[in-house]
């Protein structure tokens, strides 16, 4: 066992010199008058001083308004905080800065094809004339243009082009369920909808093509679809009015970079949709800014993933999580970015260290739990892979633990700076992170992140340190949602981070800040399912299973385990006459794969009596969870606020009978 905190890695004198941040420490000397000796103090300024921060940040990454704005911050309310008011900008134009390059953009493949490049030049002409065919075809800034499509460069470029013209993008992987799917695009009214035919994974071949037919019928508003023949590239479907293909729509002429008019839009204009996972009911639709998210992710990945022109980023995710849109932010630097359409395990356990060798990659992101099935397997990528290029592992989707590092440090690479971080869809970055000058320690996350007032707060909301609270965040960042997608009056918005500590932000995490400065997070604090990088919620995985007519009711966990492993179990309750058979546990779990997303397929289901429920009929997952986890029952619920106290005397025995829970995930 190696203890939390043990220290892992310092950076060397010539490596602290180099980094980003410490140019950028410098300028704020030479150009503000401010020096500062360490991170720490330079953060505390960040958070004590936060519109002269972001103001900082604004002048370093020379951020041009198409007219003048009033002031940083008009309102330092939450929510209801109010940035730039009066700037105009538009993301799109700065990710496509570096348009004249030949410099390589974008590696892409996938399992059935080799590495293909795509140049800043080559990738900014395509986006300029999918933009202008959407013009074209009526859509106006605000509307909404979404995608059925997974890891690969016309993902990429639909999005670039969208935002380009001021519309909103949202996506979805091909993975997730038709009904997943209309339970977002279903609240957007999009007018445009991307579509691939199916998708290859893990060997195996996934046809869409009735899926796609089904959204599009689910989606009224639609005027347009256009389809990308991805699993059958040499198909020729029949189109309709308002069909189109791709290929049809890219085979147009170029369009110089300097003729092309960029939507320039307020600073609060819609940029994308990203959606929660749906724990309380259907997903949220988070709704971010173009200025906000420009200014936060020029910001993390300069100076939290220390990216530049001569970095190559490469984090495995679908287009159905918001680090796909963090990986698409690494342009801004000018560094390339590796798209990879694929199972993470086929067809060998190596495969993204395989990548990382073919590619260059710099910069590695993966979730701990792939780190653990490479220790399942035996893999030791150094003894197999040329990483010399490799200067950086994120590991991100789950909290590691400190034998997750370790294995890192023995096994990948000696001098690595390993990262780690917590944040998310809700602002598209994160709260607490890497910094390359600080040194790492075991199971902990470096720092809390520039702009970012983050503070573990207990039950009495006071700040504590080296004690476990909730992560809240008490000052405003400009990535904050500007609001929920049909959201009347803010309600959603206020019981999703305001409900708890009025005026500031309850995140739904479990976070430690060690009296260094680092922070450790042991979870959420709420029913999020969160497997292989895909968040989902609970309600989800209840809309599916109880369609079932055998099925009364249910209830799901996830468990977070040592060493990044994780336990997932369903408890169902089944009607009279039913029983869990091996028939019934298939039915089960062909359901939710259908509906929602086989990376969700329980580990193991168990029939219980009842669910429990609260006196306001609320499903305690949260509390379950806990008992499950080993905390004491007088701390993880109160039966005296519960409709059917008894019910919770299953979850107590099953703990007692299971308590080594390696033995219940061999089937992982």
């Amino acid at each position: 066992m190696i203890e939390e905190g043990t220290l892992l890695w310092e950076p060397s004198q010539t490596w602290k010199e180099n980094a980003n941040i410490t140019a950028f420490m410098n300028w704020l000397n030479v150009k503000k008058g401010l020096d500062f000796h360490d991170y720490q103090a330079l953060w505390q300024w960040s958070v004590d001083e936060v519109e002269d921060f972001w103001q900082s940040i604004w002048d370093y990454f020379e951020i041009k308004s198409s007219q003048p704005y009033r002031c940083v911050l008009e309102n330092s309310d939450m929510p209801g905080s109010v940035w730039f008011p009066g700037a105009r900008v538009n993301y799109a134009k700065y990710m496509l800065k570096n348009w004249d390059s030949d410099k390589t953009a974008v590696y892409y493949l996938s399992e059935n094809s080799p590495v293909g490049q795509l140049t800043f030049r080559e990738l900014s002409s395509r986006v300029l004339i999918l933009a202008n065919e959407l013009r074209r075809l009526g859509v106006q800034p605000g509307e909404r243009v979404v995608a059925y499509m997974p890891t690969i460069p016309e993902a990429l470029i639909a999005m670039l082009a969208t935002m380009s013209i001021g519309a909103v993008w949202s996506s979805c992987s091909p993975d997730f369920g038709t009904k997943s799917v209309l339970d977002r695009f279903q609240q957007l009214e999009p007018k445009v909808l991307f579509a691939v035919d199916g998708y290859r994974y893990g060997g195996g071949s996934f046809d869409r093509r009735e899926e796609v037919q089904a959204i599009r019928q689910g989606l009224p508003s639609l005027q347009h679809t256009i389809y990308l023949p991805y699993l059958l590239p040499t198909g020729k479907p029949q189109l309709a009015d308002g069909e189109y293909l791709w290929g049809d729509l890219l085979n147009k002429p170029e369009i110089p970079f300097a003729q092309f008019e960029f939507e320039d839009v307020p600073f609060e204009h819609p940029l994308w949709v990203l959606f929660s996972s749906g724990t309380t009911g259907i997903p949220k639709g988070i709704v971010h800014s173009h200025g906000g998210v420009l200014l936060e992710i020029y910001k993390t990945t300069t100076f939290h993933a220390n990216l530049g022109p001569e970095s190559c980023m490469f984090f495995y995710t679908t287009t159905g999580w918001m680090m796909f849109n963090m990986l698409a932010g690494a342009l801004l630097t000018g560094a390339s970015i590796v798209l990879y359409d694929g199972n993470p395990g086929y067809p060998h356990i190596g495969i993204l260290w395989e990548i990382a060798e073919k590619t260059g990659v710099t910069f590695f992101g993966a979730s701990p739990t792939y780190v653990n099935l490479m220790v399942k397997a035996g893999l030791s990528p150094k003894q197999k892979y040329d990483l010399s290029k490799l200067e950086s592992v994120l590991l991100s989707g789950s909290p590691s633990t400190p034998e997750t590092f370790r294995w890192v440090y023995e096994n990948v690479k000696k001098d690595l700076w390993l990262t780690s971080q917590s944040g998310g869809t809700d602002i598209a970055s994160g709260f607490v992170g890497a910094i390359p000058i600080e040194p790492v320690h075991a199971g902990e996350i470096q720092v809390r992140m520039l702009g970012v007032h983050v503070q573990s707060y207990n039950d009495d909301g006071q700040p504590i340190v080296d004690e476990i609270g909730e992560l809240v965040v008490t000052k405003p960042m400009p990535s904050m949602p500007i609001y929920f997608w049909n959201d009347k009056e803010n309600r959603r918005y206020m019981e999703s981070y305001f409900d708890v500590f009025p005026g500031v932000w309850r995140h739904g995490d479990f976070l430690k800040i060690t009296s260094r400065g680092t922070c450790v997070i042991y979870g959420r604090s709420d029913s999020t399912l969160n497997r292989y990088g895909v968040r989902i919620g609970t309600s989800e995985i209840y809309r599916a299973v109880e369609a079932l007519e055998e099925v009364q009711d249910s209830l799901i966990v996830n468990l977070d385990l040592p060493q990044g492993r994780f336990f997932m179990p369903l408890f169902v309750v089944l009607k009279q006459g039913f029983s869990l058979d091996e028939a019934m546990i298939g039915k089960i779990n062909d359901k939710i794969r259908s509906d929602c997303s086989p990376r969700h397929v329980p580990d193991k289901i168990y029939p219980i009596p009842s669910v429990p429920y609260t006196l306001t009929g609320k499903k305690m997952e949260v509390p379950v969870r806990k008992i499950l986890m080993g905390i004491p029952e007088s701390k993880a619920a109160n039966r005296g606020a519960m409709a059917n106290p008894s019910s919770l005397d299953y979850f107590v025995n099953f703990l007692q009978q299971n308590n080594d829970y390696s033995l219940l995930d061999e089937n992982k």
